[in-house]
């Protein structure tokens, strides 16, 4: 095996475009920095932001149920926390998520872009040194890259690796090989991780990720292709460490 990972990402507000790392210093039981540590809440959620939990990704604006989501374009910035939101090239809204300002900035831009998709008025969240993640553990995504080819002869046509919101994108392995290391120990870099779990895949992989049009049919096309709806994989840092990409992933 000669698995390498590819590139890295992080989404800092769930549910927006991905930030794209050079590299990246894991902590055991973390997430990546900054990776969905914010969210846009319905109004209806029963979220404090005096005291944040987690939730479920029902309670936040989301790729499944607000596919044009994937066609707006964001850049973060971590000193400031700066959110900034692009369409087409051009900034429409920009706010610090940390500030109640900066906030309703965002807010309001979500109120009218997603107005019809809303169950009461947005509101910012921040769990902090969470995130909002799909499952409610510090779980990081790997995607291997030859079992998205091989979807690729199922569906017929391209399939973009950033449809499966992953954290880490890997090569070098053959197709579905990572269904089979549950509870197994890799090393990535210098870090360590335990594979916890197959991920399961719903509608959000449907959605173009540069148009936001729903135009595949991907949780169909895995189930009618290999009988099931999983892609990618679920891991949880167990020894902490640095990891860049190019470097080599390896089953221990």
């Amino acid at each position: 095996m000669n698995a390498r990972v590819t590139s890295i990402h992080r989404y800092p507000v769930k549910g927006l475009s991905p930030q794209a790392l050079d590299s990246v210093e894991l902590a055991a039981d973390r997430l990546i920095p900054f990776d969905r540590r914010f969210a846009i809440a319905h109004g209806s959620a029963p979220v404090d932001p005096a005291a944040p939990d987690w939730h479920s990704k029902a309670h936040f604006l989301q790729v499944m149920s607000v596919p044009k989501l994937a066609a707006l374009e964001t850049v973060f910035d971590d000193a400031t926390t700066t959110l900034e939101i692009r369409r087409n090239g051009r900034q429409i809204a920009r706010g610090d998520l940390t500030s109640r300002t900066g906030c309703a900035v965002i807010e309001q831009f979500f109120a009218a872009y997603a107005k019809n998709d809303l169950r009461g008025a947005p509101k910012v969240v921040d769990l902090g040194k969470g995130g909002y993640t799909d499952v409610d553990a510090p779980f990081l995504s790997i995607i291997n890259l030859a079992s998205v080819r091989d979807l690729e002869r199922v569906v017929g046509k391209p399939v973009d690796p950033m449809r499966f919101r992953g954290n880490l994108l890997v090569d070098g392995l053959e197709p579905w090989e990572e269904m089979g290391w549950v509870d197994s120990s890799l090393t990535i870099g210098t870090a360590r991780v335990r594979v916890e779990e197959i991920t399961g895949r719903c509608a959000a992989t449907n959605a173009n990720p540069a148009t936001g049009q729903r135009d595949l049919t991907i949780p169909h096309d895995l189930q009618r292709g290999f009988g099931h709806t999983q892609c990618g994989i679920y891991v949880r840092v167990t020894e902490g460490g640095r990891v860049a990409a190019g470097d080599a992933l390896s089953v221990d």
